[in-house]
């Protein structure tokens, strides 16, 4: 089973550019009024770590997709530890490539990965941030706009990581 590890690399990207357009003409201001924030407060600070950094971290939720979106990973990580797969040897390997051959391309669309980075989105990251937000005081406008950009973000993260990820 080949990965395409540039696909990891491309999907980091999405967070980025999301949230360009997300955090800016959509709800920017919104944004803005529920933290205090105005334009002059954001300037400032060093986009070149900020977005580095996050793009790091980007690629963290890359990699944690493709096991969530790809099915066929399932099947690889019940029998990765089998005798002989890590040589491509033995019984286990031999039924994980005849596995591939018939089933390899079965959920692997952009809708399908889209639908479980949405769930992943709205199982992982919407409580995330609603118990942070629960505890910080911060009000359902702000849940809202910050869960609702995350789960746009994996939609499409997971999208691309299913169609392209091997």
């Amino acid at each position: 089973m080949e990965m395409n590890f540039l696909i990891f690399f491309l999907a980091a990207l999405v967070p980025t550019f999301t949230g360009f357009i997300w955090y800016g003409p959509l709800f920017g201001n919104a944004w803005m009024k529920e933290l205090g924030f105005t334009k002059e407060s954001l300037e400032g600070g060093n986009m070149f770590v900020i977005l580095g950094l996050c793009y790091v971290f980007s690629l963290f939720i890359a990699v944690f997709l493709m096991p969530a979106t790809i099915h066929q990973m399932g099947v690889y990580s019940t029998l990765a530890g089998e005798p002989g797969f890590a040589t491509e040897t033995g019984d286990a390997f031999a039924y994980f490539q005849e596995f591939l051959a018939n089933y390899g391309d079965r959920f692997r669309t952009f809708k399908h990965g889209a639908f479980h980075g949405t769930l992943s989105g709205i199982f992982l990251a919407l409580p995330l941030l609603a118990i942070n937000a629960l505890f910080e005081r911060k009000s359902f406008k702000y849940v809202a706009i910050h869960a609702g950009y995350w789960i746009v973000t994996l939609a499409i993260m997971g999208g691309i990581i299913c169609q392209f990820g091997m």
